[in-house]
């Protein structure tokens, strides 16, 4: 594991954010992890799902976007995300990152994402959406799917039931639907960012399970 700081070229000028870059032995493919919209890097569930990435052979990039890095709790604009996923995709380039190098996120991370692959900043192997927000919760009518059938790679939305940014459910349904390949697959019970009420468990936890959708579907490619 190595902290590595990633310099993304703003309008303002160079921001510089954090990284953790893990590499096992003989990985097969890699992955970047982009945080959520209210937390950073290095978020307890980012973490879990992290190490088990690894475990499973699997290269893994997480990151800060600059307004985390930056100490803000609002994200920037949505120009300065899509940016430093171009600059985390050069970065794995010149690391001569193993295999197939898929791009993922939590939630605000996942979506700022799939904008990017939609510019074409970046052409992933693949798309993992950890809790894809389709709107905001309880604002069916604010649907964020207009630029999702654009994105040319497969996309895999990983999505608890219980989650209020994807009701109605035939919403979400019809939106992958539209997509040119992708899949959805549903976490039972769970909520945002797949905790299931009544039952607690601690977010690396969660996330570690969470890990092993995300190794499937990177290996059927």
């Amino acid at each position: 594991m190595s902290d590595r700081p990633l310099t993304v070229e703003l309008p303002a000028g160079p921001a510089t954010v954090s990284t953790v870059w893990e590499r096992p032995d003989g990985a097969w493919a890699t992955i970047a992890v982009a945080h959520g919209a209210g937390a950073g890097y290095r978020h307890p569930f980012l973490e879990g799902l992290a190490r088990s990435l690894v475990d499973a052979g699997i290269a893994t990039l997480r990151f800060n976007f600059p307004y985390v890095q930056a100490g803000r709790r609002m994200p920037g604009p949505a120009a300065h995300a899509i940016e430093t996923w171009g600059a985390v995709f050069a970065w794995l380039d010149d690391a001569a990152a193993p295999g197939p190098v898929w791009a993922a996120g939590k939630s605000y991370g996942g979506r700022m994402a799939s904008m990017a692959a939609a510019a074409g900043t970046i052409a992933p192997a693949g798309l993992v959406y950890l809790g894809y927000p389709l709107h905001p919760p309880g604002d069916p009518s604010k649907a964020r799917t207009a630029h999702l059938p654009d994105i040319a790679q497969r996309q895999v939305f990983i999505e608890g039931t219980n989650d209020p940014f994807i009701e109605p459910h035939d919403q979400l349904e019809a939106a992958v639907a539209a997509c040119r390949d992708a899949t959805l697959r549903w976490v039972d019970g769970g909520g945002h960012s797949f905790e299931v009420k009544g039952r607690r468990r601690p977010a690396d936890e969660i996330g570690a399970d969470i890990a092993s959708i995300v190794v499937e579907a990177m290996r059927a490619g």
